[in-house]
């Protein structure tokens, strides 16, 4: 049975705890006991205790067998099953929305998220762009498992997205600024805009294989990551990622 956190005070627990470790406070082996991270914190025993216990739902962390955690390692297939997994999620989510071809009340959210990220996909000034996208396209993820219908989707889907790099907006701004990196953002909405469409038109299966295909530019993303030391350093969880002999031949430029 998950664990959900309850009072403002769990909630603030689990997002101080997740960020530190995304952050790398917390190094990879390391035993994270509990009266550790009270003191670093300070937040009482009982919020905190909840959040670990969560964590080592989500997968951030292991139980120690004579109590306490350890944080918990990723590899690189670990990533790519979790964005798969995603996909996979949201392109059922598609269908499923596509299926139950939904009112235009229903939609008009949608719809205006993706006019919004049409608007901004060619402003000039790209450090906004990566900013404003990253908002948006979280709401447009966000509505896209509503209109599914399913709390078993919501739920899954919230449980994968929890893991470091398998979120939507994981790797949204890992290129900066840079031309390349935009390209790939228009890419996107250019998914978007397909996705919206297909449900709308009742194309279940083409809502579902575009769904999962639009789960695939974040792995081209992280790919593009993996070979470029400093954009990977931008990614919130890098620390916690097992690259073996990945690194040993990047590069240093953008």
């Amino acid at each position: 049975m998950k664990v959900t956190p309850r009072s403002p005070q769990q909630v603030q627990a689990l997002q101080k705890l997740r960020e530190l470790i995304l952050a790398g406070e917390f190094a990879v082996g390391q035993r994270v006991s509990e009266l550790a991270v009270v003191d670093k914190l300070d937040i009482s025993r009982t919020p905190v205790r909840l959040a670990l216990t969560i964590l080592e739902h989500e997968g951030f962390l292991r139980t120690l067998p004579r109590g306490g955690f350890t944080v918990r390692q990723f590899t690189i297939q670990d990533v790519h099953d979790a964005i798969e997994i995603r996909g996979f999620l949201e392109g059922m989510a598609a269908r499923r929305a596509a299926e139950r071809r939904p009112s235009d009340e229903e939609l008009e959210p949608l719809r205006e998220v993706t006019r919004k990220l049409d608007g901004i996909i060619e402003l000039e000034d790209r450090t906004v762009l990566v900013e404003r996208y990253m908002e948006l396209n979280a709401e447009f993820h966000r509505l896209l498992l509503g209109l599914s219908d399913s709390a078993m989707l919501r739920r899954s889907f919230g449980h994968v997205s929890s893991l470091p790099f398998a979120g939507p907006n994981a790797f949204a701004f890992t290129g900066g600024d840079s031309k390349e990196h935009i390209e790939l953002l228009r890419f996107g909405q250019f998914q978007h805009a397909d996705i919206l469409d297909a449900i709308e038109k009742g194309q279940g299966l083409r809502a579902e294989a575009l769904g999962r295909e639009h789960a695939q530019l974040a792995l081209k993303i992280f790919s593009r990551a993996l070979s470029r030391i400093n954009l990977l350093e931008r990614i919130p969880g890098a620390s916690l990622l097992d690259l073996g002999d990945q690194t040993s031949s990047k590069g240093q430029g953008d």
